[in-house]
């Protein structure tokens, strides 16, 4: 015990006489992307890649102390890169759970999924948990099939831009702001003034190609029966239950994600596949219901005004 004592004393006489240094990392460093095996034995495999909140490219910030989460696109991309270097993994499963997001995120992530499709030759299919509306949509029609849950919500077609004008406000209070600026139209969609009609016109030219491409992704998808007309009249912004989305022929079969996984199993010739997904060294997931350890929630990501999409062109159902 002596010994000990006298132990104790060298050690704390030696951190006080600066002597010693300790070097404790307030964080962990970011660790690449790490398989979890959540169920089956086989020796095929069938991915899991969570599409989930808010569909956006821009990575968002952890605050002081607290871990950055990268974007969906490059979540995505990075998942989709490790799988591709993988020959065990022989389907994959996008589980949805979003009311979409910016138009380039939803584009982005969608030409990644057809293009990793088409170099490794397997099956994709879409299951819709909860939300699958707009952008999650036009996510899902990647897939060779479309699955939405009894109780999902999806569609919402088309284009969601929004503003604010302050103009008003600012008078109130005495404030004038004032730019200066090259060209008339420089300072387009600005909140400080009202738009033109004939800027009113530009913008709603280029939502009309926002939602052109929407359709045309549609009538792209392998499982599409609908005519364009007949899309069209869907493609009004409306919202629809799996049932009716079966009816309109906007997905494929209403079911659950054990029958997705179930279907995949038997197209690739292994009944027990072990169903995988890739976690984040730290996070752990315990079912193929768990959810995604790097993605913060719905709530947090519509929290802010940068989230409901201020001055972006947005595939986004934004009750």
């Amino acid at each position: 015990m002596r010994r000990i004592g006298l132990l104790a004393i060298s050690l704390a006489a030696a951190l006080l006489g600066g002597c010693a240094f300790v070097d404790v990392p307030l964080m962990k460093a970011p660790q690449p992307l790490a398989e979890q095996v959540l169920e089956g034995k086989g020796s095929k495999k069938v991915l899991i890649v969570d599409i989930s909140g808010t569909i956006g490219e821009q990575a968002r910030g952890g605050g002081l102390l607290g871990r950055g989460t990268p974007s969906t696109v490059s979540l995505v991309r990075e998942a989709l890169q490790k799988a591709e270097n993988d020959p065990k993994v022989a389907a994959l499963i996008l589980r949805i759970n979003s009311p979409g997001g910016t138009v380039t995120a939803s584009d982005i992530i969608r030409h990644d999924l057809t293009a990793f499709r088409k170099r490794r030759n397997l099956p994709v299919s879409a299951c819709i948990m909860g939300i699958g509306a707009s952008g999650g949509y036009y996510v899902a029609t990647a897939a060779d099939e479309i699955t939405a849950h009894p109780t999902a919500v999806t569609g919402s077609i088309g284009v969601l831009l929004m503003t604010f004008n302050v103009e008003g406000l600012l008078g109130k209070i005495g404030v004038e702001e004032k730019t200066i600026k090259s060209g008339e139209k420089k300072d387009l969609l600005s909140p400080f003034r009202r738009a033109t009609p004939d800027e009113e016109r530009l913008v709603q030219g280029i939502i009309d190609q926002f939602h052109g491409r929407f359709v045309e992704m549609i009538q792209e998808r392998p499982g599409n029966r609908i005519p364009r007309e007949e899309l069209l009249k869907l493609a009004d912004g409306r919202i629809f239950s799996a049932a009716d989305a079966l009816k309109f022929g906007l997905i494929d079969r209403v079911g659950y994600l054990d029958d997705v996984i179930a279907s995949l199993r038997q197209r690739i010739g292994d009944p027990a596949a072990r169903v995988v997904t890739y976690f984040r060294p730290g996070g752990y997931k315990g079912s193929i219901y768990a959810g995604t350890a790097d993605d913060p929630s719905l709530a947090e990501r519509l929290g802010g005004w940068d989230a409901a999409g201020g001055g972006e062109f947005m595939y986004l159902w934004k009750p």
